[in-house]
């Protein structure tokens, strides 16, 4: 865990194992634990898969674009992707994939094709099935951001977030895997897992992601705490972080207002107290999170192994309740004179 305020890293602990169980018996419902000499402590510098929290990078690759002129918020998508003419019959917009409106589906089965051009054929196949304008939280939003940024650019995602967000602000642990040393995650089988990967260790957890070579919009970075609070001050700080500028004031602010570009705002069912005045973020399946509350300048950054050695249903109870201490923290310090 990292929080802060301002400048300031207020706290910054880590607790537990960054790897604690060989695998997962079905059979006892239980994790095969290592012998303690075969354990590996968590540190503040373990990285983590961040599994949706890659969204908010995504997004802020977009929204550069946006900002250099590149790409049009309100554009339709089929203007750079044509050949998408299913998400073309239904104009589907750039503004639409970041707020979850487009009416996609959440996913797509892409982990079962044989190869790339069927996962591509299939992405180019899927027409939304909800209404547009309504919200729907899909992967396949930031799959199709994705492809629009490597089109635009001629420049895969991976080279678009080290060089335009993580080697600008100094976030050396932040990268798409592999990446050894990482926080283990699941043993990945069937039937609770929709692949047989077995335990996985600076892979990729995110099957559909794993599917595609590990680098996707959606999920596929790895990163630590250290890291997360750069990103999250710079964001705080109208996207600039010391001499480095990612996106300029109004385009970060248009990241986090209502209903958000790709950041979630105001969920209390994660960011406990913090929710309410404007306060922006998202989680990830693995157990991260991230919270920026801009009324207070303040972030808090959540990174755990919750589905090590096997997922469970979700629960977003801690998220919650650490936030809420932030808050209540927050508002017992005095003002400044």
């Amino acid at each position: 865990m990292v929080a802060g305020r301002g400048p300031v890293i207020a706290v910054q602990e880590a607790a537990g194992w960054a790897v604690r169980y060989s695998g997962y018996d079905s059979g006892t419902d239980s994790g095969v634990e290592l012998p303690p000499g075969a354990r590996v402590p968590m540190t503040v510098d373990t990285p983590f898969d961040l599994a949706s929290l890659t969204k908010l990078f995504t997004s802020v690759a977009v929204v550069q674009q946006i900002e250099r002129g590149t790409l049009d918020l309100d554009a339709p998508v089929c203007v750079q992707l044509p050949e998408f003419r299913a998400v073309a019959r239904h104009g589907v917009t750039v503004r639409q994939l970041l707020t979850h409106t487009s009416g996609l589906r959440p996913e797509l089965p892409l982990y079962d094709c044989p190869d790339d051009p069927a996962r591509l054929a299939m992405l180019r196949a899927e027409a939304p099935t909800g209404p547009a304008g309504q919200y729907r939280y899909s992967d396949l939003n930031m799959l199709l951001l994705q492809l629009l940024l490597e089109r635009i650019t001629g420049r895969p995602l991976d080279v678009l977030v080290h060089e335009g967000i993580t080697r600008p602000l100094g976030m050396r642990a932040t990268r798409f895997g592999p990446c050894p040393g990482a926080a283990a995650t699941e043993d990945q089988r069937r039937p609770w897992a929709k692949a047989d990967r077995g335990m996985l260790r600076g892979v990729v957890h995110d099957e559909n992601a794993w599917a595609l070579g590990g680098v996707a919009g959606h999920a596929g970075l790895f990163s630590t705490g250290r890291d997360l609070a750069v990103f999250c001050r710079a964001l705080l700080a109208g996207g600039q972080y010391g001499p480095a500028r990612i996106l300029g004031p109004d385009l970060t602010q248009l990241l986090l207002t209502p209903p958000g570009l790709g950041f979630a705002v105001d969920q209390r069912w994660f960011m406990g107290e913090l929710a309410g005045r404007g306060a922006a973020g998202h989680t990830g399946f693995t157990g991260t999170s991230l919270v920026l509350d801009p009324a207070t300048d303040t972030f808090l950054v959540l990174l755990a192994n919750t589905v090590h050695p096997r997922r469970r249903e979700p629960d977003s109870t801690p998220r919650a309740r650490a936030a809420t201490h932030l808050g209540r923290a927050i508002r017992r310090i005095p003002a400044a004179d």
